[in-house]
């Protein structure tokens, strides 16, 4: 009988495909994903927003303040008090020291209000706030 034989099956090391540079592809995507997106955290309530011709849209913010027409004030999907504002805003500078806040105000929202929670703000040391508007149509 000879060495090679026609009926003789060959067996093959590689007979199934490498997942590893797939996997090392999916995992570098992953990660590249994670380190661009930028996380903002919602107030956790719809508002409508006063009317400014100025309006200018801005990048970065770190995290967004609503204040909803009956006066209640809502960050991070919670409604929370006006007297516990300052300590949640010292507590979130104290984790991102260059955080950006948007204050939200609903049109029918009174002014008082829209002054204390810039002020707890403001007492709180965050360097950038702004308040909330949309461009007329």
């Amino acid at each position: 009988m000879s060495a090679y034989s026609p009926y003789r099956k060959r067996r093959d090391s590689s007979s199934g495909i490498n997942m590893t540079p797939l996997i090392d592809m999916v995992f570098i995507l992953l990660i590249f994903f994670i380190v661009t997106t930028s996380f903002v955290k919602e107030s956790g309530v719809d508002v409508e927003r006063p009317v400014a011709n100025s309006a200018e849209r801005k990048e970065n913010v770190s995290v967004v303040v609503g204040i909803d027409p009956s006066g209640n004030i809502w960050v991070d999907h919670k409604s929370i008090d006006i007297r516990s504002l300052r300590s949640w805003m010292e507590r979130f500078m104290a984790e991102t020291p260059e955080g950006v806040v948007v204050v939200a105000a609903d049109t029918k929202t009174e002014s008082g209000i829209l002054i204390k929670v810039l002020d707890a703000c403001r007492e709180a040391e965050v360097k950038n706030i702004s308040v909330a508007a949309r461009k007329p149509q």
